[in-house]
């Protein structure tokens, strides 16, 4: 929401860009206006990314007013943005509430068999923080405060492409927050990532990652159009393992876990992807790796590995480097696709949630917050 100055009084509006085709076709109607205005508003939105409703020149004056009346377009601001040796770059966002989240823009050069690859990808936030408190994460250290609106999760993508002149191609949803706690927004967001109206990016190139919630693992299997990627924050290979690492694992068992995976294998035709972080002495162990192994040949999974990257307040260390090159030989010798991702944006602490959580303490120690 955003506050918007009439007469004396500040009001608060939505923005527009969470309203989607069926939204703007039925706020239209009300207002006896022609279908294909929505159409022009849309490209308006998408396509030519204006800032304002003034800027909608074939739109009559009446109808640009009503617009500016009742939404405003982009409902974030960006209040700090930090680049990598490696490319990547880190976007602080504060919302109109004043809370902040992060998104993360990466750019690949190379692919996973060395390949070049003109791959850029977009790591979005879906909450303020995280009820979840996986026990390696910086999103959840300050708590959860609430979900982002659709409107909220679209407008990184447009901001980030805005600031940074480039295009972004792949969009994943490992940002701050657990995507499938804020299904509706998620799913509704989806949508306007990828309908032909709206941001046009490719179901295959839109990817939710989870911590396990089984029930709406499923949900999204039904319910979802695009043909969109699932992965699995699964970082623990036995429920014992798991459970010490991620709390989500007492209510969503690996058992449990893996039946909402098996179902939405049966109606899906991309892979499935496991997301494990490696922290040592925690989940490690060479036995770990090869139950880890099995585990994603049930399901046909590509295994990625990801050496822990440090949060600061947190005590956990990645292993060394010839750990985890064993690691990844015992996975494989599952006969699984297994991946050694090495660290982007580690000098910009591209950590989910650590740049929101040093922003905020500067403005608590300088009296703003």
């Amino acid at each position: 929401m955003e506050g918007k100055k009439i007469g004396n009084k500040t009001v608060s509006v939505p923005s527009i860009l969470g309203l989607g085709k069926e939204g703007l076709d039925a706020w239209l109607a009300e207002r006896g206006e022609k279908a294909f205005r929505a159409k022009q508003i849309l490209e308006w939105l998408f396509v030519k990314r204006v800032e304002s409703f003034a800027e909608m020149l074939n739109l009559s004056v009446a109808l640009r007013a009503e617009l500016e009346a009742c939404f405003c377009i982009n409902p974030l601001e960006i209040v700090e943005v930090n680049g990598a040796k490696d490319a990547t770059r880190k976007f602080l966002f504060r919302l109109q509430d004043g809370r902040l989240v992060e998104s993360v823009f990466i750019k690949a050069s190379q692919g996973s068999q060395g390949q070049q690859s003109d791959r850029q990808t977009l790591c979005v936030s879906s909450q303020v923080g995280c009820a979840y408190d996986c026990k390696f994460c910086a999103s959840g250290l300050a708590g959860f405060t609430r979900n982002l609106s659709t409107a909220e999760i679209v407008a990184q993508l447009l901001s980030v492409e805005a600031e940074s002149g480039e295009k972004v191609n792949n969009v994943v949803f490992m940002g701050m927050g657990e995507p499938l706690a804020n299904y509706t927004n998620l799913a509704a967001s989806i949508k306007i990532l990828n309908a032909h109206w709206g941001v046009g990016i490719g179901g295959r190139s839109i990817t939710v990652s989870t911590s396990g919630l089984a029930p709406q693992i499923k949900k999204l299997a039904d319910d979802t159009e695009a043909q969109i990627r699932l992965a699995i924050s699964l970082h623990g290979a036995s429920d014992e393992v798991r459970s010490r690492i991620m709390p989500v694992n007492d209510k969503y068992n690996l058992d449990r876990l893996f039946e909402a995976l098996h179902y939405w294998r049966e109606r899906r035709k991309q892979r499935l992807t496991f997301e494990y972080i490696l922290i040592e002495g925690m989940n490690d162990s060479l036995d770990q790796a090869r139950l880890l192994g099995k585990r994603a040949k049930s399901v046909g999974a590509l295994v990625n590995l990801i050496p822990y990257n440090t949060v600061e307040g947190l005590p956990w260390k990645r292993p060394s480097e010839e750990q985890q090159e064993a690691f990844l030989r015992a996975v494989k010798s599952s006969d699984v696709a297994a991946t050694l991702r090495r660290e982007k944006g580690g000098d910009i602490n591209a950590a989910c949630g650590q740049l929101r959580l040093r922003r905020e303490e500067e403005l608590e120690i300088s009296g703003e917050g």
